[in-house]
């Protein structure tokens, strides 16, 4: 019955696919691929999570590489309204908490929360839907661990899109705050709390390394964090072609 209903809404509204452009499809068998493999750690690509003390990074889980069909994706996803991609990309990093599940499973006497990185009002409004929130109860449900929003966003001059390494953490100094009252609730368990942060894209960790310093003042230590994408450092060359039209 599916069927039939999307190919009479693709008589009235064209689609194309997210990823190549091909027509007549959402998302094409060889675009959707790439979402299917397991994910990379990339947090070495990601300079502003090396806290430079000789501490360990955050890990940090991706997809996908932010090139190609998965960029094209995700742009489409975010900016140009096509809500249709949700269920592929939450399914994506569905699977990938699925096999990081051992990885992220808390001790005795400890409580693992899923925490999504916080988006402006303006961008929940302007897509009319907070994405990443969507992206971190799939997270949680594989896990098996709530997801709790504890983090909010403060009013920042710019948006991190085109910012370099410098100027989106300066960008992001004081961007992010904990929500008290969401902190209070989970220091009532009374055991130590661990998060597993989730966002759509990581570009130099910037947010990530502000999200995880400012859970850490609450009291919550974040043990890692799974994306949708990563883009690869500057000057680094691609390891393999994106998937092909048709």
């Amino acid at each position: 019955m599916l069927r039939p209903a999307a190919d009479l809404l693709g008589l009235v509204v064209p689609v194309a696919c997210a990823g190549c452009g091909r027509d007549d499809v959402a998302l094409c068998d060889a675009c959707r691929a790439v979402w299917c493999g397991p994910g990379a750690r990339v947090e070495h690509q990601a300079g502003r999570l090396d806290r430079l003390d000789g501490s360990p990074p955050l890990p940090v889980w991706a997809v996908a590489p932010y090139r190609g069909a998965a960029r094209s994706t995700v742009v489409s996803w975010k900016d140009r309204g096509r809500t249709d991609l949700q269920p592929v990309l939450r399914e994506a990093v569905g699977r990938e908490a699925a096999r990081r599940r051992l990885l992220f499973a808390p001790g005795p006497g400890t409580l693992l929360v899923v925490v999504p990185v916080p988006s402006s009002p303006e961008a929940v409004r302007r897509r009319g839907a907070d994405l990443v929130r969507g992206l971190a109860r799939r997270v949680a449900r594989e896990l098996g661990s709530p997801c709790v929003p504890v983090l909010r966003t403060r009013s920042r001059k710019r948006d991190q899109v085109g910012l370099g390494a410098r100027e989106r953490g300066r960008n992001l100094h004081d961007a992010v705050r904990a929500d008290r009252g969401a902190v209070a609730r989970l220091r009532r368990h009374g055991v130590p709390v661990l998060a597993v942060l989730v966002d759509d894209i990581v570009t130099t960790g910037a947010t990530l390394a502000s999200c995880e310093d400012v859970l850490a003042l609450a009291g919550v230590t974040a043990v890692g964090a799974l994306c949708l994408a990563a883009t690869a450092p500057p000057g680094a060359a691609s390891r393999a072609p994106g998937p092909q039209a048709g």
